[in-house]
């Protein structure tokens, strides 16, 4: 059933609004484009945090205008998507990765097809792209990483069966981690410890400045909008290393992301000449995070640093992305550089048969709808040079 007041007007008139049930537990809200005709590939789109489905807009009727069915679904704990758990003491094991590939999984197969002809990923929903690769090449046959680069499937120890145990405990490494950037002067705290605590999400959801100015700070201090953002490559995960970004990634310790982010509010011209996020665009996403909180979509970052479920992906220990793969990033975003090493390990060992690494201009974090064309046509020449969608006939049962 189409949701036409989604968005308020700011939809283009292309792409709809409708509610997917019974898909792995979750009634699942998408955006689509494509749709009035069958037989298309399909083109599934993951957003990141804190992003909806509402941030793909831009780039659904451009993928639509060439041929594709686009599906951007609003993820488990995101938006519209209903089925989880909203509370911070809600078991975690419903936000592994493994789960989150299963909701995808389960969305192709409810929307009528055995497999996909583009799969891309941005922010969070790299890895979760990435995990859909790795366990059901079949169905995703192809993958494009954006702004995450992901390092690999966390491996068993090999060929110790001689040698003695090791001590070391899960988490030891991000402890030291934390401990050493809180000796920094200033002190300093990542990113991801911060949103990883109790209090994180009313920091967010009522924030003093507001929600809206919030969001605002926000999308504008990560976007190339900001000229503070010159990211480069890191020599190593260290306090030292880590503390050459910006506050929003390696935070003054005791700040609220929304403290972090105030001072660099834009000003009202800025605002204003903001066309890739339009006051009214801005006012969907704090409508809906008004309503639903933060706390579902700061989940996935607890998932990183709980040890059993970083276990269980180990069920894929020495497997490698062996599909075609692309990974783009944002001239402007940190996002790439943002655990050290990691772009290198995708490129050298985690993937294959990574064709590119591609950097968009006039890009941040939010690439999608800085860069929409640009991003649209990397993408189409990516598929077109994997032949992901030539066989139309092999995306799902009769004329899908």
């Amino acid at each position: 059933m189409t949701t036409s007041a989604y968005g308020e007007g700011t939809l283009p008139k292309a792409v709809r609004s409708r509610m997917i049930r019974g898909v792995n537990g979750l009634d699942v809200h998408i955006l689509e484009a494509g749709y009035e005709s069958r037989g298309r590939p399909l083109a599934l789109l993951l957003h990141g945090f804190p992003d909806l489905a509402y941030g793909w807009r831009h780039l659904l009727p451009l993928l639509a205008d060439a041929g594709y069915h686009v599906v951007a679904p609003d993820q488990r704990g995101f938006g519209r998507t209903t089925g989880w758990v909203n509370s911070y003491d809600a078991p975690l094991a419903s936000f592994s990765l493994l789960n989150m590939t299963r909701d995808a999984l389960g969305l192709v197969s409810a929307l009528g097809y055995r497999r996909t002809a583009m799969l891309v990923g941005h922010d969070f929903g790299s890895p979760v792209a990435a995990y859909c690769t790795l366990a059901r090449p079949d169905v995703f046959p192809s993958v494009v990483l954006m702004s995450a680069p992901f390092p690999g499937v966390p491996a068993f120890p090999f060929d110790i069966a001689d040698r003695e145990p090791s001590s070391v405990r899960p988490n030891t490494d991000d402890q030291t981690l934390a401990a050493a950037l809180a000796a920094l002067d200033p002190p300093r705290q990542y990113y991801q410890q911060y949103l990883s605590t109790r209090g994180a999400n009313d920091d967010m959801w009522h924030p003093p400045q507001g929600l809206h100015a919030f969001l605002r700070a926000f999308f504008h201090v990560k976007s190339a909008d900001w000229p503070g953002n010159k990211p480069h490559p890191l020599k190593a995960r260290t306090a030292t290393e880590l503390a050459q970004m910006p506050t929003y990634y390696v935070m003054d310790l005791g700040k609220a992301m929304p403290q972090t982010v105030a001072p660099f509010h834009p000003s009202a011209a800025e605002v204003s000449a903001c066309k890739w996020l339009t006051e009214p665009e801005l006012g969907v996403y704090t409508e809906e995070y008004g309503r639903t909180g933060f706390q579902g979509a700061l989940q996935a970052y607890r998932v990183f640093s709980d040890p059993d479920l970083n276990a269980e992906l180990r069920l894929l220990s020495g497997r490698t992305i062996d599909v075609p793969s692309l990974f783009i990033g944002g001239t402007s975003d940190w996002g790439t550089y943002a655990a050290p090493g990691a772009l290198d390990l995708m490129r050298t060992k985690a993937a294959t048969r990574m064709g590119d690494i591609a950097l968009i201009d006039g890009a941040g974090h939010w690439i999608q709808q800085e860069q929409p064309v640009r991003l649209g046509a990397l993408l189409l020449a990516f598929t077109k040079k994997t032949g992901a969608a030539d066989h139309i006939s092999d995306f799902g049962p009769g004329a899908r």
